[in-house]
């Protein structure tokens, strides 16, 4: 009833709130993605959107189908991966970085042990700084974590904007030092808030550390401070702080995502889960 293709355009637009941008995504004319979503209503016989010149947003049936979408979109992958296994086997010591697998990457990396059933996968979740330097003490075969924008080691899986997140009853003083929740050092986006706070003129108040994206939500909800976190990939509970203006607590920060192999030649279990990665892209920064 529902064709696989008009469901993935649909959860593009649905997560995009934009048909331009959801076709960008999938490299589909906007006149394509508007016809998929045009017979999927139609299938459904329900509104799924509504639109105007300056806004996209889901219907309560459109909301529902985010769920059925997403549903029948994983049967239909699990189907494809079932008939089409891999014989790839060996071992890969994978590190990803905590505010990764809190998002869509456990579903990603669970997609991939089905699909490669004769791949051992290791998973170590840390600090990306730390992860890169047990990358480079051989303890690690691929890590998929942060860098800041400029460095140039790892190969760029997308850019992403760092914003101040905090509770959604947090009130910030007019003045004074920002309490900041933060990861301990080496931490790159502590680094960066410190900097951004600094060079606004406002500087920052530590206010809790922790080595744990819960801690740090856990604190923000507590009403302790904000955090600097990728757009992106908000902590679940938390928005974005209400300034004047967008450079309040310094200049805009950019910070990257990007996969990092040990080797030059990768192995075919690294090859096939960095594979898996980078075609899922657009599933990780939904």
């Amino acid at each position: 009833m529902f064709d696989p293709v008009h469901l993935r355009s649909f959860l593009a637009v649905a997560r995009t709130r934009s048909f331009t941008a959801a076709a960008r995504r999938l490299d589909l004319r906007q006149s394509t993605v508007s016809q998929h979503v045009g017979k999927l209503e139609n299938a459904a016989g329900r509104r799924l959107f509504l639109r105007d010149t300056h806004s996209v947003e889901l219907t309560a049936d459109g909301s529902v189908m985010v769920g059925f979408a997403t549903s029948i979109l994983e049967r239909h992958s699990d189907a494809e991966r079932y008939f089409t296994q891999s014989g790839v086997r060996g071992r890969v010591r994978f590190g990803a970085s905590e505010d990764l697998v809190l998002h869509e990457l456990p579903r990603i990396l669970g997609e991939f042990r089905r699909s490669h059933p004769l791949v051992d996968l290791e998973l170590t979740v840390a600090l990306s700084e730390v992860l890169f330097r047990q990358l480079h003490e051989g303890r690690l075969d691929l890590v998929f974590g942060k860098r800041r924008r400029g460095d140039r080691h790892g190969e760029l899986v997308w850019t992403d904007r760092l914003a101040f997140f905090a509770a959604p009853d947090f009130v910030p003083d007019a003045e004074g030092p920002v309490p900041l929740v933060t990861y301990p050092p080496p931490s790159i986006t502590r680094a960066a808030a410190l900097d951004a706070l600094e060079k606004s003129g406002r500087g920052a108040r530590v206010a809790c550390v922790t080595d744990s994206l819960n801690g740090l939500r856990a604190a923000c909800l507590a009403g302790l401070g904000v955090v600097f976190h990728a757009e992106t990939l908000p902590p679940a509970g938390l928005v974005p702080v209400r300034m004047r203006s967008r450079d309040e607590w310094g200049p805009a920060v950019d910070v990257e995502f990007v996969l990092e192999a040990r080797r030059s030649v990768l192995s075919e279990p690294e090859q096939a889960l960095r594979a898996a990665i980078l075609e899922n892209a657009d599933r990780l920064r939904a």
